[in-house]
């Protein structure tokens, strides 16, 4: 897009935060007097309406949301910190008619850039192999145990068994989702630019407790042995449980999600000031 053309931008923000409720009003008020028509998507809402930008206000969780309430769509996301640093958010409050200024005049231009990171498509099947639900995710899908005790899951990659986890549950992750649950799993901390599968056992109660990071044209089953309950969590979201016999299928998606960037700072430099990491 070029020049001052109008746009529909959708705005996002933190629903528990005053002040991002607040920002989110006069940048909304900012853009309707600039010929921009403006949807302010409510905390509840389940699904975003077709949009040319999401403005989201808040920190790293509320980027997920803005995710997951875009479902696919090729819509970029401009998010702007309202708390910690985060790895997903690009601007501070202070920086947003600058950056929505920039923004109008287009990438083509060279004032703005898009940073598009893997999702998860995620499939859960009853034991009957009866569809229990889809979901897509930035970060992960983890098989998370009901109740107290370990739950045994058997892997199986692109349709052959790899090997059965005894553990508190088992976690597969996109490179973004490395820097999420995965890495308090002990998960390596993997590039945004690479397109990869990790797949991560938590608190495993066997020798083998590795990671296995795989290719992106490679395939994750779950299947659930045993007594085991479990609970299927997306992106931090309860999904669904899943009785002994389900599965739960994970694979590279084909949609992505696209983070609006204005300069090139690098990932690992969040990196470096999110763990506090000297140069010396």
């Amino acid at each position: 897009m070029g020049g001052r053309a109008v746009s529909t931008i959708l705005v996002i923000a933190h629903h528990k935060r005053d002040d991002a409720r607040i920002l989110a009003d006069d940048t909304a008020a900012w853009l309707a007097a600039r010929g921009h028509t403006v949807h302010l998507a409510p905390a509840d809402e389940d699904a975003a309406p077709p949009a040319d930008l999401a403005l989201v206000l808040g920190g790293d969780g509320t980027m997920l949301h803005a995710v997951h309430l875009l479902d696919g769509a090729d819509t970029p996301l401009l998010g702007v910190n309202m708390g910690h640093l985060g790895y997903l958010t690009e601007i501070e409050p202070a920086d947003v008619h600058d950056a929505l200024d920039r923004w109008e005049q287009g990438s083509e231009a060279g004032r703005w850039r898009l940073d598009a990171r893997m999702m998860l498509d995620i499939t859960a099947c009853g034991p009957d192999g009866t569809e229990l639900g889809t979901w897509r995710a930035l970060n992960e899908g983890v098989v998370d145990r009901q109740v107290g005790g370990t739950v045994r899951l058997l892997v199986h990659i692109d349709g052959e068994p790899f090997t059965t986890y005894a553990a508190d549950g088992l976690i597969v992750a996109t490179p973004t989702g490395s820097t999420a649950y995965s890495l308090s799993a002990r998960g390596p901390i993997v590039s945004p630019k690479h397109r990869a599968l990790l797949v991560t056992p938590v608190a495993p109660h066997m020798l083998f407790d590795r990671t296995l990071v795989l290719d992106p044209t490679e395939e994750a089953v779950i299947e659930v042995l045993g007594d085991s309950l479990v609970t299927i969590v997306v992106d931090g979201r309860p999904a669904c449980e899943l009785d002994p016999g389900s599965t739960l299928r994970c694979r590279p998606s084909a949609a992505t999600a696209s983070f609006v960037r204005f300069g090139d700072r690098p990932y690992h430099q969040v990196l470096k000031a999110k763990f506090g990491l000297t140069d010396r």
